[in-house]
């Protein structure tokens, strides 16, 4: 009978983190139209030039490096300080052209920096600064699970729908493989990424998404770290996933979605074959050990992309081949 309570109080955490999935992959759909229509531009000149990916990694991976050395060697609190930095940025991103489609874009203050050239202050840009800012405030002070998790929905959205942008089906593609070979060998070979989540953790940051397993669970009074508890074999009273598990299989459903004509249908099917390749995620996780889940969960999206484009289109539409 505890077994059974055990698995029962298990399954709902799995469904609301396999929810996370639908929410912030919808939300990065449904924002990439208006980020196009408020001038937003892709982060690369050639979304099908193979060097884009060569750039993104070289970035994953001096940032990674960076976050360890300072866990190190130096005081944490900087981490933080650069994590909280690039989360109001992002956010900021995020929110401005949201913010163009709900208000006017009025000039509030016209400022003249040279002949005939003025800067524009206007109320969408300054309410996009305030909510950044009140966002990294509040991450700052009560870094609460769900306070996380709902940055985490925001700035996991905003960064699908930037790189699904950025880069062609067939990159993403490239790039999702070559990712799943990277976690793969940090979480079981290296196991840098443990201590990296340890890091993160400590810190309370939105690069984890927690969905708590008891009732009044509360992220800001855990202490004790994931390695110990993992020596300890202790049960952990939440599910933690980190937001690149969920962002990276994203791009590869925004970028389909963004560029096959009705190619909706399509990036449903990726977010199937990814929710497919989480629950047999889960199935190992909720054996008490830490997975890459990138493996998974990349190959459940490459998957789906090929059998949805199959049944609905007879061949692996948008794929394009030339660089």
């Amino acid at each position: 009978m505890p077994e059974e309570k055990t698995d029962r109080n298990d399954i709902i955490p799995v469904i609301l983190m396999g929810s996370l999935f639908v929410l912030i992959h919808g939300l990065a759909i449904l924002v990439t139209q208006p980020f196009i229509d408020a001038g937003m531009q892709p982060a690369f000149d050639d979304i099908n030039d193979p060097m884009n990916i060569v750039y993104i990694f070289a970035i994953l991976l001096v940032f990674t490096l960076i976050i360890l050395l300072i866990a190190k060697f130096y005081k944490k609190q900087l981490i933080q300080l650069i994590i909280l930095g690039a989360i109001g940025y992002t956010a900021a991103y995020v929110i401005y052209p949201l913010i163009n489609l709900l208000i006017p874009n009025l000039s509030l203050i016209n400022i003249p920096i040279g002949n005939n050239v003025l800067l524009a202050i206007t109320l969408s840009t300054v309410l996009t600064i305030v909510c950044a800012i009140l966002l990294v405030i509040v991450l700052y002070k009560y870094p609460e699970w769900y306070v996380i998790d709902l940055a985490g929905i925001i700035i996991g959205a905003g960064a699908i729908a930037i790189f699904g942008m950025s880069l062609g089906i067939l990159l993403v593609i490239i790039f999702l493989v070559c990712l799943a070979v990277y976690d793969a060998i940090s979480v079981y070979k290296t196991k840098h990424m443990i201590e990296l989540a340890d890091t993160v953790m400590d810190l309370k940051l939105p690069v984890l998404l927690v969905i708590p397993k008891i009732k009044n669970y509360s992220l800001i009074k855990e202490t004790k770290r994931l390695k110990e508890q993992l020596e300890d074999g202790e049960e952990r009273d939440a599910f933690f996933m980190g937001l690149g598990d969920i962002v990276m299989p994203g791009i590869l459903v925004v970028a389909i979605y963004n560029s096959i004509p009705n190619g909706l249908p399509v990036s449903i099917g990726v977010m199937i074959g990814t929710l497919v390749g989480f629950t047999a995620l889960m199935h190992f996780v909720m054996k008490g050990k830490p997975q890459a889940g990138l493996p998974l969960l990349c190959g459940g999206a490459i998957a789906g992309y090929i059998i949805s484009s199959y049944l609905l289109f007879g061949k692996l539409v948008g794929l394009s081949l030339q660089f």
